[in-house]
Protein backbone atom coordinates (compact mmCIF):
# COMPACT_ATOMS: atom_id res chain seq x y z
CA UNK A 1 0.00 0.00 0.00
CA UNK A 2 1.43 3.63 -1.21
CA UNK A 3 0.57 7.06 -1.22
CA UNK A 4 0.63 9.16 -4.41
CA UNK A 5 1.53 12.73 -4.68
CA UNK A 6 -2.08 13.71 -4.00
CA UNK A 7 -2.04 11.56 -0.42
CA UNK A 8 -4.19 9.04 -2.13
CA UNK A 9 -3.97 5.56 -0.95
CA UNK A 10 -3.53 2.84 -3.38
CA UNK A 11 -2.76 -0.87 -3.03
CA UNK A 12 0.42 -2.53 -4.59
CA UNK A 13 -0.71 -5.57 -6.52
CA UNK A 14 1.98 -8.52 -6.42
CA UNK A 15 1.91 -11.65 -8.09
CA UNK A 16 -0.02 -13.38 -5.27
CA UNK A 17 -2.60 -11.58 -6.04
CA UNK A 18 -4.88 -14.35 -7.45
CA UNK A 19 -8.03 -14.72 -5.21
CA UNK A 20 -8.66 -17.27 -2.56
CA UNK A 21 -6.91 -20.55 -3.94
CA UNK A 22 -8.39 -24.30 -3.11
CA UNK A 23 -5.46 -25.08 -1.11
CA UNK A 24 -1.53 -24.20 -0.56
CA UNK A 25 -0.46 -26.47 -3.57
CA UNK A 26 -2.62 -23.60 -5.79
CA UNK A 27 0.20 -21.51 -4.41
CA UNK A 28 3.24 -23.01 -5.85
CA UNK A 29 4.93 -21.44 -8.74
CA UNK A 30 4.61 -17.75 -10.05
CA UNK A 31 7.05 -16.56 -7.86
CA UNK A 32 8.88 -13.11 -8.76
CA UNK A 33 11.93 -12.42 -10.62
CA UNK A 34 14.20 -9.50 -9.54
CA UNK A 35 17.19 -7.37 -10.96
CA UNK A 36 20.31 -7.98 -8.83
CA UNK A 37 21.47 -4.16 -8.82
CA UNK A 38 23.92 -4.10 -6.20
CA UNK A 39 25.26 -6.97 -6.60
CA UNK A 40 26.04 -6.10 -10.43
CA UNK A 41 27.16 -2.61 -9.99
CA UNK A 42 30.22 -1.87 -12.10
CA UNK A 43 29.19 -4.57 -13.94
CA UNK A 44 27.63 -4.53 -17.87
CA UNK A 45 25.10 -6.67 -17.70
CA UNK A 46 22.12 -7.46 -15.12
CA UNK A 47 21.27 -10.70 -13.33
CA UNK A 48 17.78 -11.57 -13.19
CA UNK A 49 17.36 -13.83 -10.14
CA UNK A 50 14.00 -15.88 -9.81
CA UNK A 51 12.80 -16.35 -5.76
CA UNK A 52 11.62 -19.68 -5.70
CA UNK A 53 12.17 -19.32 -1.84
CA UNK A 54 9.15 -17.29 -2.09
CA UNK A 55 7.07 -20.69 -2.67
CA UNK A 56 5.12 -22.30 0.18
CA UNK A 57 7.76 -25.15 1.22
CA UNK A 58 10.70 -22.35 0.55
CA UNK A 59 12.31 -24.00 -2.52
CA UNK A 60 12.17 -24.53 -6.02
CA UNK A 61 11.42 -28.01 -5.42
CA UNK A 62 7.66 -27.66 -4.09
CA UNK A 63 7.46 -27.25 -8.75
CA UNK A 64 8.61 -31.02 -9.09
CA UNK A 65 7.16 -32.27 -5.77
CA UNK A 66 3.21 -31.24 -7.25
CA UNK A 67 3.79 -32.64 -10.99
CA UNK A 68 5.36 -36.13 -9.80
CA UNK A 69 2.48 -36.81 -7.46
CA UNK A 70 -0.03 -34.81 -9.96
CA UNK A 71 1.41 -37.02 -13.04
CA UNK A 72 1.23 -40.17 -11.19
CA UNK A 73 -2.42 -39.92 -10.07
CA UNK A 74 -3.50 -39.18 -13.48
CA UNK A 75 -1.59 -42.29 -15.21
CA UNK A 76 -2.62 -44.51 -12.08
CA UNK A 77 1.35 -45.20 -10.69
CA UNK A 78 -0.23 -43.90 -7.59
CA UNK A 79 -3.03 -44.44 -6.17
CA UNK A 80 -5.45 -42.91 -3.80
CA UNK A 81 -3.78 -43.02 -0.24
CA UNK A 82 -0.91 -45.01 -1.32
CA UNK A 83 1.90 -43.80 0.60
CA UNK A 84 4.63 -42.16 -1.06
CA UNK A 85 8.84 -42.52 -0.83
CA UNK A 86 11.47 -40.30 -1.74
CA UNK A 87 15.37 -39.65 -0.82
CA UNK A 88 15.59 -35.76 -0.26
CA UNK A 89 18.10 -33.72 1.08
CA UNK A 90 15.44 -32.01 2.61
CA UNK A 91 13.88 -29.55 -0.36
CA UNK A 92 11.84 -32.16 -2.23
CA UNK A 93 11.03 -33.82 0.68
CA UNK A 94 9.27 -30.77 2.10
CA UNK A 95 7.44 -29.99 -1.15
CA UNK A 96 6.64 -33.50 -0.81
CA UNK A 97 5.14 -33.46 2.26
CA UNK A 98 3.06 -30.20 1.55
CA UNK A 99 1.38 -31.59 -1.78
CA UNK A 100 0.70 -35.56 -0.49
CA UNK A 101 -0.87 -33.78 2.56
CA UNK A 102 -3.60 -31.92 0.34
CA UNK A 103 -3.60 -34.76 -2.01
CA UNK A 104 -4.34 -37.33 1.00
CA UNK A 105 -0.94 -39.48 1.17
CA UNK A 106 1.37 -39.94 3.95
CA UNK A 107 5.09 -39.71 2.82
CA UNK A 108 8.62 -41.14 4.19
CA UNK A 109 11.53 -38.47 3.55
CA UNK A 110 14.69 -40.93 3.29
CA UNK A 111 17.94 -38.65 3.99
CA UNK A 112 21.29 -38.40 5.49
CA UNK A 113 22.08 -37.19 8.58
CA UNK A 114 24.58 -34.88 7.09
CA UNK A 115 21.74 -32.37 6.42
CA UNK A 116 20.80 -29.29 7.88
CA UNK A 117 18.56 -29.93 10.68
CA UNK A 118 16.04 -27.15 9.47
CA UNK A 119 15.12 -29.27 6.95
CA UNK A 120 14.04 -32.33 9.30
CA UNK A 121 11.79 -29.97 11.74
CA UNK A 122 9.96 -28.59 8.64
CA UNK A 123 8.93 -31.97 6.83
CA UNK A 124 8.46 -33.90 10.44
CA UNK A 125 5.96 -30.47 11.36
CA UNK A 126 4.55 -30.88 7.86
CA UNK A 127 3.18 -34.44 9.06
CA UNK A 128 6.25 -36.13 7.07
CA UNK A 129 7.95 -39.16 8.56
CA UNK A 130 11.50 -38.90 8.63
CA UNK A 131 14.28 -41.28 7.80
CA UNK A 132 17.52 -40.82 9.21
CA UNK A 133 20.58 -42.59 7.31
CA UNK A 134 24.20 -42.63 8.89
CA UNK A 135 26.89 -41.05 6.64
CA UNK A 136 29.34 -43.55 4.89
CA UNK A 137 32.33 -43.57 7.23
CA UNK A 138 34.98 -40.74 6.90
CA UNK A 139 31.73 -38.36 5.84
CA UNK A 140 31.71 -34.90 7.56
CA UNK A 141 28.42 -33.07 9.17
CA UNK A 142 26.92 -30.81 6.53
CA UNK A 143 28.82 -31.59 3.76
CA UNK A 144 26.72 -34.54 1.54
CA UNK A 145 28.40 -37.09 -1.07
CA UNK A 146 27.55 -39.40 -3.00
CA UNK A 147 28.83 -42.03 -1.50
CA UNK A 148 26.20 -40.80 1.69
CA UNK A 149 23.70 -40.73 -1.56
CA UNK A 150 24.20 -44.03 -2.46
CA UNK A 151 23.31 -45.25 1.46
CA UNK A 152 20.46 -43.01 1.47
CA UNK A 153 18.75 -44.27 -1.91
CA UNK A 154 19.56 -48.20 -0.75
CA UNK A 155 16.91 -47.44 2.70
CA UNK A 156 15.01 -45.61 0.43
CA UNK A 157 14.18 -48.34 -2.23
CA UNK A 158 13.42 -50.88 1.80
CA UNK A 159 11.31 -48.74 2.60
CA UNK A 160 9.52 -48.65 -0.83
CA UNK A 161 9.14 -52.31 -0.66
CA UNK A 162 8.42 -52.60 2.61
CA UNK A 163 5.55 -49.92 2.66
CA UNK A 164 4.11 -50.59 -0.93
CA UNK A 165 4.85 -47.57 -1.73
CA UNK A 166 4.74 -44.74 -4.85
CA UNK A 167 8.39 -43.78 -5.41
CA UNK A 168 8.74 -40.37 -6.34
CA UNK A 169 12.53 -41.07 -7.77
CA UNK A 170 13.06 -37.33 -8.10
CA UNK A 171 16.78 -38.35 -10.16
CA UNK A 172 15.14 -40.43 -13.00
CA UNK A 173 11.50 -39.02 -12.76
CA UNK A 174 10.77 -36.75 -16.20
CA UNK A 175 8.03 -34.83 -14.33
CA UNK A 176 11.07 -33.21 -12.47
CA UNK A 177 12.37 -31.95 -15.76
CA UNK A 178 9.09 -30.91 -17.03
CA UNK A 179 8.10 -29.15 -14.40
CA UNK A 180 10.17 -26.65 -14.46
CA UNK A 181 10.22 -26.93 -18.25
CA UNK A 182 6.27 -25.77 -17.83
CA UNK A 183 6.15 -23.62 -15.12
CA UNK A 184 9.83 -21.90 -14.20
CA UNK A 185 11.04 -21.24 -17.56
CA UNK A 186 8.05 -20.32 -19.07
CA UNK A 187 7.45 -17.93 -15.87
CA UNK A 188 11.25 -16.45 -16.37
CA UNK A 189 10.67 -15.84 -20.39
CA UNK A 190 7.64 -14.18 -19.80
CA UNK A 191 8.51 -11.90 -16.80
CA UNK A 192 11.90 -10.79 -18.70
CA UNK A 193 10.11 -10.81 -22.08
CA UNK A 194 12.12 -12.89 -23.71
CA UNK A 195 15.39 -10.73 -22.54
CA UNK A 196 17.83 -13.42 -21.60
CA UNK A 197 20.82 -14.43 -23.01
CA UNK A 198 21.79 -17.14 -20.66
CA UNK A 199 21.20 -19.08 -18.00
CA UNK A 200 23.06 -20.38 -14.88
CA UNK A 201 22.72 -23.24 -12.65
CA UNK A 202 23.88 -25.39 -10.41
CA UNK A 203 23.05 -29.07 -10.43
CA UNK A 204 21.52 -31.56 -8.13
CA UNK A 205 19.55 -34.11 -9.91
CA UNK A 206 19.63 -31.97 -13.28
CA UNK A 207 15.66 -31.45 -13.20
CA UNK A 208 16.03 -27.32 -12.93
CA UNK A 209 19.07 -27.24 -15.68
CA UNK A 210 17.43 -29.76 -17.85
CA UNK A 211 13.78 -28.31 -17.86
CA UNK A 212 14.40 -24.57 -17.88
CA UNK A 213 17.42 -24.92 -21.07
CA UNK A 214 15.07 -27.30 -23.34
CA UNK A 215 12.30 -24.59 -22.32
CA UNK A 216 14.37 -21.57 -22.56
CA UNK A 217 16.12 -22.43 -26.25
CA UNK A 218 12.99 -23.76 -27.34
CA UNK A 219 12.11 -20.08 -27.50
CA UNK A 220 14.94 -18.48 -28.31
CA UNK A 221 17.81 -21.22 -30.04
CA UNK A 222 20.41 -18.34 -28.84
CA UNK A 223 20.21 -18.50 -25.20
CA UNK A 224 23.23 -20.30 -23.42
CA UNK A 225 23.20 -22.80 -20.59
CA UNK A 226 25.56 -22.88 -18.13
CA UNK A 227 26.12 -25.54 -15.56
CA UNK A 228 28.20 -24.97 -12.31
CA UNK A 229 29.73 -27.40 -10.06
CA UNK A 230 31.56 -27.28 -6.63
CA UNK A 231 35.47 -26.56 -7.04
CA UNK A 232 37.19 -30.11 -6.33
CA UNK A 233 34.12 -32.22 -7.42
CA UNK A 234 33.26 -30.89 -10.91
CA UNK A 235 32.68 -34.47 -12.51
CA UNK A 236 30.30 -33.58 -14.93
CA UNK A 237 32.94 -31.23 -16.69
CA UNK A 238 35.41 -33.91 -16.92
CA UNK A 239 37.71 -32.77 -14.34
CA UNK A 240 38.58 -35.67 -11.67
CA UNK A 241 36.99 -35.48 -8.25
CA UNK A 242 39.54 -34.19 -5.30
CA UNK A 243 37.34 -33.27 -2.92
CA UNK A 244 33.09 -34.01 -2.71
CA UNK A 245 32.81 -32.91 0.65
CA UNK A 246 31.93 -29.46 0.09
CA UNK A 247 29.72 -27.43 1.95
CA UNK A 248 27.26 -26.24 -0.61
CA UNK A 249 24.03 -28.12 0.01
CA UNK A 250 21.88 -29.56 -2.29
CA UNK A 251 23.60 -30.64 -5.13
CA UNK A 252 27.40 -31.21 -6.43
CA UNK A 253 27.33 -35.00 -5.96
CA UNK A 254 29.77 -36.08 -8.10
CA UNK A 255 27.63 -38.46 -9.90
CA UNK A 256 28.93 -39.03 -13.32
CA UNK A 257 25.63 -40.06 -14.53
CA UNK A 258 22.87 -37.71 -14.39
CA UNK A 259 19.48 -39.11 -16.35
CA UNK A 260 17.49 -36.04 -16.34
CA UNK A 261 20.49 -34.24 -18.09
CA UNK A 262 20.43 -37.00 -21.42
CA UNK A 263 20.65 -35.36 -24.56
CA UNK A 264 20.34 -31.58 -22.85
CA UNK A 265 22.36 -29.10 -24.53
CA UNK A 266 25.15 -28.03 -21.98
CA UNK A 267 27.12 -24.51 -23.37
CA UNK A 268 29.68 -24.20 -20.75
CA UNK A 269 30.81 -25.52 -17.06
CA UNK A 270 31.79 -23.38 -14.08
CA UNK A 271 33.23 -24.27 -10.95
CA UNK A 272 32.97 -22.13 -7.38
CA UNK A 273 34.02 -22.48 -4.42
CA UNK A 274 33.19 -23.01 -0.87
CA UNK A 275 34.18 -19.80 0.58
CA UNK A 276 32.43 -17.84 -3.04
CA UNK A 277 29.37 -19.60 -2.77
CA UNK A 278 29.20 -18.56 0.88
CA UNK A 279 30.32 -15.27 0.62
CA UNK A 280 28.00 -14.09 -2.26
CA UNK A 281 25.15 -15.56 -0.35
CA UNK A 282 25.96 -13.49 2.74
CA UNK A 283 25.63 -10.89 0.16
CA UNK A 284 22.62 -11.49 -1.35
CA UNK A 285 21.16 -10.73 2.16
CA UNK A 286 23.24 -7.70 3.48
CA UNK A 287 23.11 -6.10 -0.08
CA UNK A 288 20.31 -7.21 -2.10
CA UNK A 289 17.79 -8.41 1.05
CA UNK A 290 17.49 -11.77 -0.71
CA UNK A 291 18.05 -14.16 2.30
CA UNK A 292 18.93 -17.57 0.05
CA UNK A 293 20.74 -20.94 0.54
CA UNK A 294 24.11 -21.99 -0.42
CA UNK A 295 23.29 -22.77 -4.00
CA UNK A 296 21.99 -19.49 -4.81
CA UNK A 297 25.25 -18.05 -3.42
CA UNK A 298 26.87 -20.15 -5.90
CA UNK A 299 24.67 -19.53 -8.97
CA UNK A 300 25.07 -15.55 -8.65
CA UNK A 301 28.92 -16.05 -7.81
CA UNK A 302 29.32 -17.77 -11.24
CA UNK A 303 26.57 -15.35 -13.10
CA UNK A 304 29.00 -11.93 -12.10
CA UNK A 305 31.88 -13.99 -12.81
CA UNK A 306 30.48 -14.05 -16.70
CA UNK A 307 29.25 -10.75 -16.56
CA UNK A 308 33.23 -9.65 -15.89
CA UNK A 309 34.47 -12.20 -18.27
CA UNK A 310 32.55 -14.14 -21.45
CA UNK A 311 29.34 -12.77 -20.94
CA UNK A 312 29.77 -9.23 -20.61
CA UNK A 313 26.62 -7.21 -21.48
CA UNK A 314 24.43 -9.87 -20.82
CA UNK A 315 21.37 -10.65 -19.20
CA UNK A 316 21.49 -13.80 -17.16
CA UNK A 317 18.66 -15.72 -15.34
CA UNK A 318 19.66 -18.03 -12.22
CA UNK A 319 17.13 -19.62 -9.85
CA UNK A 320 17.85 -19.09 -5.76
CA UNK A 321 16.82 -22.65 -4.88
CA UNK A 322 16.10 -22.32 -1.87
CA UNK A 323 15.61 -20.08 2.05
CA UNK A 324 18.40 -18.82 3.74
CA UNK A 325 15.79 -20.25 6.58
CA UNK A 326 16.53 -23.82 5.88
CA UNK A 327 20.24 -23.44 7.22
CA UNK A 328 20.21 -20.97 10.23
CA UNK A 329 22.49 -23.53 12.50
CA UNK A 330 24.70 -23.94 10.03
CA UNK A 331 28.37 -22.35 9.05
CA UNK A 332 26.91 -20.52 6.18
CA UNK A 333 25.30 -17.38 8.41
CA UNK A 334 27.89 -18.17 11.04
Amino acid sequence: MCRDGDGALHIEVTHRSRGVLPSVVAAIGGTPAVALSRITAGLAGRIVAKLEYLNPGFSKKDRIARQIIDDALADGRLRPGQPVVELTSGNTGTGLAIVCAVRGHSFIAVMSEGNSRERVRMMRALGAEVVLVPQAPGARSGRVTGEDLALVEARAQELTRERNAFRADQFVNPSASRAHAATTAAELFEQTGGAIDAFVEFVGTGGTYAGVVAELKAQRPAIRGYVVEPEGAAILSGANVRDPQHRIQGGGYAMADLPLLHGVAIDGYLTVTDQDAIGMARRLASEEGVFAGFSSGAVVACAARLLASTEVGASIAVVLADSGLKYLTTELWD
